[in-house]
């Protein structure tokens, strides 16, 4: 069976390695991205340069792409412009980029009258785990678009976990995902205080924490950053952290759902921004508790 073409847009830190991964199982990929420098890597092994998103997208069959808000996917896709617009009848776009529902439905929508497809595919792993090909995958679609992704999926992650036949509702799950891991960012960071203030060794808390009751691989993973201070480089910047809890709010308004947790959480990483941690991991959060606490 001979493997679709593929265009691939955003060649950030997550999408960079994704498209890596591609590349090395075989698919033809044409890589565009707005900075042209992230394109060598890809270039040496074996992929292919475009100079615009006509470009990219002229003969793909599946376009990927991997872009940091709503605002960068719909520049990308819509428009006279935009992929959309350029894209084959029948093409199937699937978006790993973590985006609001309302940004979902008009990319569903736009892909829909020119007669193409729509699959939301968000990701939950950081940029370590993108490059060992384990992500963990959301889909929301029809369950015939994501057999139709599953070459591609295969090449990048290690499980599917399809949310629905809408697309939004990848994002929903998504979102709601990105909200209990700044839970635990926040709650580490202010058990991680108290316990620093009475005396005890920080790192030794944490490893008592994590293997004993809470052993789920966040915890070690946001715990280590935490107690080693490690807020550069950034997995997902706090700007994004911030969007991802506003885009959950924005749901979560639209549904009616309260959640007051996600105001606390939006504050904290209000308040973290305003103290200048713009290219910091959203993890810095920590620091707000460490703080409180008279510890920094």
């Amino acid at each position: 069976m001979t493997q679709p073409k593929i265009a691939f847009i955003g060649l950030g830190a997550m999408g960079g390695a994704i498209a890596a991964n591609l590349i090395r199982a075989g698919f033809e990929v044409t890589l565009y991205n707005r900075t042209r420098e992230k394109l060598s890597p890809l270039l040496a092994i074996g992929g292919h340069a475009a100079g615009s998103v006509e470009q990219a997208c002229a003969e793909a069959e599946i376009l990927v792409t991997m872009l940091a808000d709503d605002s960068a996917e719909e520049a990308i896709c819509l428009g006279a412009a935009g992929a959309v617009a350029h894209l084959r009848e029948d093409a199937l776009h699937i978006s790993h980029s973590t985006i609001g529902v309302a940004a979902a439905r008009r990319l569903a929508e736009a892909h829909e009258k020119a007669g193409q497809h729509f699959l939301s595919a968000p990701v939950f792993g950081r940029p370590d785990v993108a490059a060992a090909a384990k992500l963990s995958i959301l889909t929301g679609g029809r369950p015939e678009l994501v057999e139709r992704a599953k070459p591609l999926f295969d090449a990048i992650g290690q499980r599917v976990f399809p949310m629905g036949d809408k697309p939004e509702a990848a994002n929903i799950a998504k979102l709601g995902g990105n909200m209990l891991i700044a839970t635990v960012i926040e709650s580490l960071g202010e058990v991680l205080a108290l316990a620093g203030k009475a005396g005890i060794d920080r790192a030794a808390y944490l490893d008592m924490l994590t293997s004993t009751i809470f052993t789920a691989p966040v915890y070690k993973i946001y715990g280590d950053l935490i107690v080693a201070r490690k807020y550069e480089p950034a997995g997902l910047t706090a700007p994004l952290g911030l969007k991802d809890i506003k885009l959950a709010l924005a749901a979560a308004d639209e549904l009616r759902v309260p959640l007051p947790i996600g105001s606390l959480l939006r504050d904290r990483l209000t308040a973290l921004l305003a103290q200048g941690a713009d290219q910091e991991d959203w993890s810095a959060m920590a620091r707000l508790a460490a703080r409180d606490a008279g510890l920094e």
